[in-house]
Formats: C-alpha cells, sequence, structure tokens
C-alpha cells in the first residue's frame, strides 16, 4: 500500500495540495475515488479510510481544499476559500483532480465521495459535471433552508463590508454550529456531535491542521454555494442515471435528528428523476461516520456499494 502527495494548479493558479493511495498489486484498480473533505478539516484524515478503498482495489486521490490544510498558506488565519466566487472555485479545484485521475487512470470508473461541507461540494459538482462520474457517496449531508441561507449571505455580506473578507466571522460560526452539540449533553467537548468515540474527538482538537474559524467572505461563498445548490433548475440538470447513496448517523445534527432531512434530500433527488438514490442510517452514530464507533461497518458498506454499481456498468 502506497500513500503519497503531490500538488497540481487549478484553473486559477492556485497551488492545492492532494494525496494519492493505491495498492501495490499490479493489477489494474477496480475504480477510482475522489474525497472531498469537510469544513476545518484536511485529506489526511482520512488516510484509514483511503487504505481500506486501496486494500480492495480501489485508488484513492483527494485534496486539501483552499484555506484548509496543507493548501491554506495563511494556516494562523481565519478558513477563507478565495477573494471572490469561493464555493465555485473549490468545484473547481475538484474536477482539476478529476481530469489527473482520468489521465492517470483511463477507462477507470470514478466515484465521488463527499463528507459535510465535502458533500455539499459534491452535490454541486453532480450539477456541473455529473457525467465525470459511475456515482457519488454522500456522508453527514443535510436540508438548508433558502431563507436562512438567503439571511446569512446578507450578515455575511455585513460583515465583509465593514470588517473585510478575511475577518473571522464568530457571529456566523454561532449561528451555524451554535446548536449542533445541544443533543448531547453533559458534553465532554464542544464537538461531541462529531463522533461518540471520544479518542477521535480528542484527535482532531489536538490536530496542528485544524480550522479553527470561517472568515466573513468564507460564509458568504458557502452560503451563495449552497443557494445554487438548491436551485430547482441547477437539480434537474443532475444525470438522471448517476446512482447517489446518502449515509447518516441517526444522531448526526446536520442530517437532522433520526435522518429526517437525509429522507426528505432523497425525494427531492427521486421527484426530479435520478433513477438511483439510495440512503443509510447508521443508529446512535453522529457526523463523522468515518470516525464513529463503527466505522468498520460504515466503511465496508461503502465499497460494497461501489461494487454493486460496478457490476451494472
Amino acid at each position: 500500500m502506497t500513500a503519497t502527495s503531490f500538488t497540481f494548479q487549478s484553473s486559477d493558479g492556485t497551488e492545492i495540495f492532494a494525496m494519492k493511495w493505491s495498492s501495490e498489486d499490479p493489477q489494474k484498480p477496480r475504480a477510482a475515488v475522489q474525497i472531498a473533505h469537510g469544513y476545518a478539516e484536511h485529506i489526511g484524515r482520512y488516510d484509514a479510510f483511503a487504505h481500506r478503498l486501496a486494500e480492495a482495489g480501489i485508488v484513492v486521490y483527494g485534496n486539501d481544499h483552499r484555506g484548509h490544510g496543507k493548501t491554506n498558506r495563511n494556516a494562523s488565519e481565519a478558513i477563507c476559500f478565495s477573494d471572490e466566487a469561493g464555493f465555485d472555485k473549490v468545484v473547481a479545484d475538484m474536477r482539476a483532480l478529476t481530469e489527473i485521475i482520468q489521465a492517470e487512470n483511463p477507462d477507470i470508473p470514478l466515484f465521488l465521495f463527499g463528507h459535510s461541507m465535502g458533500s455539499m461540494l459534491t452535490r454541486r459538482y453532480i450539477q456541473l459535471y455529473g457525467d465525470d462520474l459511475a456515482g457519488a457517496i454522500l456522508s453527514g449531508s443535510g436540508v438548508f433552508s433558502n431563507a436562512l441561507l438567503k439571511l446569512g449571505t446578507v450578515v455575511a455580506a455585513s460583515e465583509i463590508k465593514g470588517k473585510g473578507r478575511a475577518h473571522p466571522s464568530r457571529l456566523l460560526d454561532k449561528l451555524v454550529f451554535q446548536n449542533f452539540n445541544r443533543g448531547f449533553k453533559p458534553a465532554r467537548t464542544d464537538l461531541d456531535w462529531l463522533s461518540r468515540d471520544g479518542a477521535e474527538v480528542d484527535r482532531f482538537l489536538a490536530d496542528p491542521l485544524r480550522g479553527k474559524i470561517g472568515s466573513a467572505g468564507y460564509f458568504h461563498d458557502f452560503f451563495s454555494g449552497l443557494l445554487a445548490m438548491n436551485d430547482s433548475a441547477n437539480i434537474r440538470s443532475i444525470p438522471k442515471d448517476l446512482p447517489l447513496h446518502f449515509i447518516s448517523g441517526t444522531a448526526d445534527p446536520v442530517g437532522g435528528r433520526v435522518g429526517k432531512g437525509i429522507i426528505q434530500t432523497c425525494r427531492v433527488y427521486q421527484h426530479v428523476g435520478l433513477q438511483d438514490v439510495s440512503y443509510k442510517l447508521y443508529e446512535g452514530a453522529r457526523h463523522e461516520l468515518l470516525n464513529e464507533t463503527n466505522k468498520d461497518e460504515v466503511a465496508q458498506d461503502i465499497i460494497e456499494w461501489i461494487f454493486a454499481r460496478l457490476e451494472s456498468l
């Protein structure tokens, strides 16, 4: 098993840090998976999952998004995608990585795995570049009200006007995340909502590459990107034969308690005619399924879902 790192330039010249995991088996991989990580984290946190996929004959790639991990050149500053239109630029970075994957692995089916913020980026990606993919797995996703998203963009724009795009927005950070930990009292940490595995929560809190807080510019870009993701015309642009699989814990506050938001989201995609939309809810699990106490079960389920889709190609 080999894990290597590299960088690539996106369309606007930004240097993006990326990783690749592959088996030393000389046989051609059965599939490729691109991972899109979540908010305030980095691709290195997916090492164990990527090794599991590689052992199953799947070559894996992923990058640190702008403002995150080793792509972030200003590690002490607030998370920021770009000077403008950051959400779309991050999706474009993912597309650039897709082109690298396809060049290195011609004629190999490509799947996209997105977690949390990465799942939102993935949901936008499939609207623009769905024909690239053999399927997408969305972890820790959810439903987002257009009314609240529009309000969020107004608040973010006001902060940008008064304090600049790079200003750490403690107000928006609080508004977005303040309720996530309320269902886990007495809470040991502010991030108990991530996983039942306390060691994994502590590992994330101690991670030197962990982002701390989003900037006003980040939140404006993020809310704007979710509005585009929610747009009905954009949703209808997704290839109808593209398989989508949502996974969530029943205790994940992002997906709505007992997965209500996940079920609602699946119905939206089914309503516009997508032919293969499924979901699985893991009882008692929280937000980070790949760092949960049942992470081995989750990883095996993902592998089996991918292989089932390969059989139908």
